[in-house]
């Protein structure tokens, strides 16, 4: 078998980069059922252009199929049999053109732990401010500092002990992000596609989503991007929400409706959010949630830790192993 990698890019170190080719050909050399492989990585490739690479390979690795995937793509390359995002989550594509064809798709479930610390590094940001306060005491003048200023926040300052973290998903992330509010003493509902089963689920409290817009202090978006969750924060689930809510989003930007959301910020429904995914993500632009000082908006770098980095090469190659051997897992078809 033949395959095309897209390596993407180390997210914050160039110097990454040979330590990732690496690893790559380090796992591939121990399959040998794959003969030969390409490695490419430019930066920031569009689909199409991933595309125009391929060439008789049966394997596709780090391919983004959000709405991109049909009919006409498996007939324009026959010999593909497997396709890997090196993502976790994935949006729509065409299922059935895909088990037409006989192609095994997956994902990568390489981050949830590092998603999961950047999701509570959102809500913590939001009740702390902890750069805001250390650029406001670094760069105070004496006369300043000596009124008063010292243990006195420049902005409310929140606890969340006791109070009801809400994650709708509790998927691999939903799970991790549930164990570390735990930590904080939060109490912590969640909202599935089905009911999980197992000890790990045994301090979460599983209801509706209409539940979590109902009790929950706190919001968590940790689900996939699909027709059933576009907009699943509109205007008619945030009147349905505690005044004050804050509201976590480090999936995917298709899960919000970005106006209601402004209006909701800038009224004081919603007190903050702290989003590392936006409608930016596609539109590279600035966007009316950018102009919400209450909105706390990073770009799409959750999944960026070099240990993540690294274990998503780990874990992409042990799915394709498993597939080679028959026992697909991570399929999403």
């Amino acid at each position: 078998m033949k395959a095309l990698i897209y390596t993407g890019h180390p997210a914050w170190k160039e110097s990454l980069n040979p330590i990732i080719k690496s690893r790559w050909e380090q796992h591939i050399n121990e399959i040998p059922e794959i003969e030969s492989f390409r490695l490419y990585s430019v930066y920031h490739q569009s689909q199409k252009d991933i595309e125009s690479q391929l060439k008789e390979e049966e394997i596709l690795i780090g391919f983004n199929i959000d709405n991109y995937l049909d009919e006409s793509f498996f007939e324009r390359h026959p010999n593909l049999k497997y396709i890997s995002t090196l993502a976790m989550g994935y949006g729509n594509f065409d299922r059935d053109a895909a088990k037409k064809h006989n192609v095994t798709l997956t994902n990568t479930v390489y981050g949830a732990q590092t998603i999961a610390q950047f999701t509570m590094a959102l809500l913590l940001d939001i009740c702390h401010d902890i750069r805001g306060n250390s650029d406001f005491i670094k760069k105070a003048p004496d006369n300043v500092l000596s009124g008063g200023t010292f243990f006195n926040p420049i902005d409310r300052q929140i606890e969340l002990y006791g109070k009801t973290l809400g994650i709708i998903g509790l998927g691999h992330v939903g799970l991790w992000v549930a164990r570390m509010a735990q930590g904080f003493g939060m109490k912590v509902i969640a909202s599935s596609h089905h009911i999980k089963t197992g000890p790990e689920y045994a301090s979460i409290e599983q209801v509706s989503t209409e539940e979590i817009y109902a009790r929950a202090d706190v919001i968590s978006l940790n689900c996939s991007a699909n027709p059933s969750t576009v907009n699943i924060i509109n205007k008619e689930s945030i009147d349905k929400m505690k005044n004050g809510v804050i509201i976590i989003n480090p999936s995917r930007g298709s899960l919000i409706d970005e106006d209601a959301l402004c209006e909701a910020l800038k009224s004081g429904k919603v007190y903050a959010a702290g989003l590392d995914a936006t409608s930016a993500d596609n539109s590279h632009s600035h966007i009316p949630l950018m102009d919400c000082p209450n909105a706390i908006i990073t770009p799409h770098i959750a999944w960026s830790p070099s240990e993540a980095q690294l274990r998503v090469v780990d874990v992409a190659m042990t799915n394709v192993k498993a597939w080679i051997n028959g026992h697909p897992e991570s399929s999403i078809i």
